[in-house]
Parts: C-alpha cells; sequence; structure tokens
C-alpha cells in the first residue's frame, strides 16, 4: 500500500512543507497554554495549533462544507479539514478515477472533549450553590432546554470519518479506532489489512485530537503522566532523558491518501512512500516482551532485518515507565546501534493524532533525504540503551518503523519504505 497524498495540522506547521521544515529547524510547538487561563493548573504548558481556522482549509465555494464547521466539535474539525488537504494532495479523485464502493475511510479517534459553551449554560442553571450538589429539577425544566439539540454529534469519535466519507463520496469500509494514543497507526495497519484482502483499492487514513479545553485539559492533569516543570518551556519535554518529567498535551491531525499500488499508478499520481510491514499487540504489565514481539513482526512482514532499518521513530514522550518500557523493546530488536528520533518533544503528545502525524515526519525524511533531529535530548538515559538521534543527518537507509502505544500497553508497529521509481 502506497502513501500518495497527505494533510497535516500540528502545532509547528499547518501543511506537509511547514510541518517538515519546522522539524527540520528544531522548532517547539510546547509553548505556555494560549486558549484558556491555567494559573492554578500544575502543567501549563501545551503544543497548541494556534490561529485555526477551519475555514481556511476548505475549498471558497463549497457553501455547504464551511457551513457544516459549526456542527463540529474543534477535535472533528481539525480530522475533517485535514482529510479535505490530504484528498487535494492526492489530485482530489474525480469519479470514475477510484469505484467508490472500494474508496474507504479509516481513523483514530477517541470520544471527544464536550467544549465549555455547549454544556455551561445548563450546569449554571442546575447549581446549588453546595458542592457535590445538582438540583436535577432545574436540569428537568430549565438546564435540558439550554443545551444545543444535537450537541452530541459533535463529540462522537466516528464523526471525522463520517465527514470526510460524505465530502469524499468514500462509501467503502469505514470504522473508527479508539484505542487512545495508538488509534491512528492502529487505523493504519486496519486499512493495510483490508487492501491486502482486496477488499478496497483506497482509503483516507486519519487521526486528529484536540484536549486543550478547560474542562478536559483539567481531567487530564489529574492521570496523566504531565511534567510539572513549567519553568523549562520548550526544554520540558524530554523523551528517553535521564530528568524527564513527563509530557504535555499536544492537538493536531495528519491524515494520509493510501491506495494499492496498482491502483495509484493506474491512475498516474505522485507516490511518497510505501508501508510494507505491520503488527499490533498488547504488553500487558509492560513488560517489553510483547512489544519486542510486535516489533519483529513488522519486519518480518517488510522481509528486512534490524540492520536494514534507518531509524526508529517512538513513541517517547518523557514518561518515566512507557519511555524506559519502550526503549526495552527497541534494545531488544535494534541493540544500541539504530537511531532512534522522538517527535513528541516538538509536538506534546497528540493522541489519536500522535501515531500518523509522527509517522508523517518519518515518510517526508525518507523523501527528501534527511531525518530532523530530537529536542531536548542532550542527556539521555544511558540505562535505556538506545541511541537517540539529537541534530538532523542524511538518510541512510529506505526503510523506517513507528512505535505508538497507550499507557494500558495497546502497541503498534509500522514499517515504511522510501518510494524509488
Amino acid at each position: 500500500m502506497v502513501f500518495t497524498g497527505l494533510g497535516v495540522l500540528s502545532p509547528v506547521g499547518s501543511d506537509p512543507a511547514a510541518f517538515y521544515a519546522a522539524l527540520l529547524a528544531g522548532v517547539s510547538g510546547v509553548r505556555p497554554i494560549a486558549a484558556f487561563a491555567v494559573p492554578t493548573l500544575p502543567c501549563r504548558l501545551a503544543g497548541e495549533v494556534q490561529g485555526y481556522d477551519g475555514k481556511k482549509f476548505l475549498p471558497a465555494g463549497n457553501r455547504d462544507a464551511r457551513k457544516g464547521l459549526n456542527k463540529m466539535a474543534r477535535t472533528v474539525q481539525f480530522g475533517f479539514t485535514t482529510a479535505v488537504k490530504a484528498w487535494e494532495d492526492a489530485g482530489g479523485p474525480l469519479k470514475g478515477q477510484i469505484d467508490p464502493f472500494r474508496f474507504g475511510v479509516e481513523y483514530g479517534c477517541v470520544m471527544v472533549a464536550t467544549e465549555t459553551e455547549d454544556l455551561a449554560a445548563g450546569a449554571k442553571a442546575t447549581t446549588t450553590g453546595r458542592p457535590h450538589s445538582v438540583d436535577y429539577a432545574a436540569w428537568g425544566t430549565t438546564g435540558l432546554g439550554l443545551v444545543p439539540p444535537q450537541w452530541m454529534l459533535k463529540y462522537l469519535p466516528n464523526m471525522p470519518a463520517c465527514h470526510a466519507s460524505i465530502y469524499a463520496d468514500a462509501q467503502g469500509p469505514n470504522n473508527t479506532i479508539t484505542a487512545g494514543d495508538a488509534a491512528s497507526l492502529l487505523a493504519l495497519g486496519e486499512a493495510f489489512r483490508i487492501v491486502q484482502r482486496d477488499l478496497a483499492d483506497a482509503f483516507l487514513v486519519g487521526g486528529c485530537d484536540s484536549r486543550i479545553n478547560p474542562v478536559s485539559y483539567s481531567r487530564h492533569t489529574t492521570f496523566q503522566e504531565l511534567t510539572r516543570r513549567n519553568d523549562l518551556g520548550d526544554a520540558a519535554v524530554q523523551p528517553f532523558g535521564l530528568n524527564r518529567s513527563g509530557t504535555v498535551l499536544g492537538e493536531g491531525a495528519a491524515v494520509f491518501v493510501a491506495e494499492e499500488l496498482t491502483a495509484a499508478q493506474k491512475r498516474g499520481v505522485r507516490i511518497d512512500g510505501e508501508l510494507v510491514g505491520f503488527a499490533s499487540g498488547f504488553d500487558r504489565g509492560l513488560t517489553g516482551t510483547v512489544l519486542a514481539s510486535v516489533l519483529r513482526s513488522a519486519l518480518k512482514e517488510a522481509g528486512i532485518a534490524p540492520a536494514d532499518v534507518d531509524h526508529v521513530n517512538a513513541n517517547a514522550g518523557g514518561f518515566a515507565r512507557l519511555d524506559a518500557w519502550e526503549a526495552k523493546a527497541i534494545h531488544a530488536v535494534f541493540g544500541g546501534t539504530t537511531d532512534v528520533y522522538a517527535p513528541k518533544a516538538q509536538l506534546g503528545a497528540t493522541g489519536a493524532a500522535s501515531g500518523l502525524l509522527e509517522l508523517a515526519a518519518s515518510v517526508l525524511a525518507l523523501k527528501h533525504g534527511t531525518l530532523p533531529g530530537t529536542r531536548n535530548a542532550a542527556e539521555v538515559d544511558p540505562a535505556l540503551g538506545v541511541r537517540v538521534v539529537t541534530a538532523p543527518r542524511p538518510v541512510a537507509k529506505p526503510y523506517a518503523v513507528k512505535i505508538n502505544a497507550t499507557p494500558m500497553g495497546q502497541c503498534a508497529a509500522a514499517v515504511v519504505r522510501r518510494w524509488d521509481s
């Protein structure tokens, strides 16, 4: 399966060229939160997409699409508008080029955080002034009527895939994976398997997430491993770092147009790279054993050895336990001789978007010939046994491996190859 189009929305760039240039230049999207006041939150940093306006991503003449943004939460807008840019990047396939019944959509997205303005008025009308107390009679008579009648449709995780499929007339297989940070890479794997079974010729494969609003961010600070080192600013996220202290939340989206090779060649479109191997698993207890097996399985399907890989694009985001778990698996498969690259230092933890957004960095690196360096990695924990690339360097081999995982142990690995026509 080959990549023929790409849309990117990130804290450091909102198109593939700007995104890649920023990664190469070491630009950080990790900044003090600007979306709302955060004086009392323990983590006050995030990877925000600042100045986003969904209408700028849509054709000026498509009034229905632009009007439809009003029915979408920020996460859904991210996923939809990025799909439009990916679709355009792939040549905006005309009817007759791709059979709509063999054109599918696969997304990684989780339950979207409700935006404050949709529930605030109803909630305020039911407060009693006492902690942990709600006036349910007031909710029934007044509060419920203050909630927009279609509010739930803005927040369902399948909405990005729905809107993308309608826009592109993709009537084939359609699914949304909700497995947290592993979601979009798992979505890519599912599309890969469907194409291999000859049930589709092309897919829009995407991931999107935004958790940077007052309610959602406050909730995540209670259970996510977020850094408290606000004083470090853009140096706070230290993948595999000796002094790593946690990550920051990020937001964004990435969508690939992925096609079966002969179908893409028949259309005569540009090919940016190829997915040649995929595997997934569940490493209960975070032992590293299952993740290592997942990596070996993906390499086996690609028909290559660890020595053939230019770099491993890691899930690492400055997590105490998760980084160590991932490093153990990487070392078990690759030893300490393969470079490891970790983009979360520049992007933050973009949740369900992270798998494909971070994979885009490797696809672009293989295509253009230069791998970005990992920010904030001057002091890598020597006990982890991984070799983190800290400065841009020429791509030396045609393959890259992307890892994504959740704190519960769901994990996936994809092997991509540079396209050489």
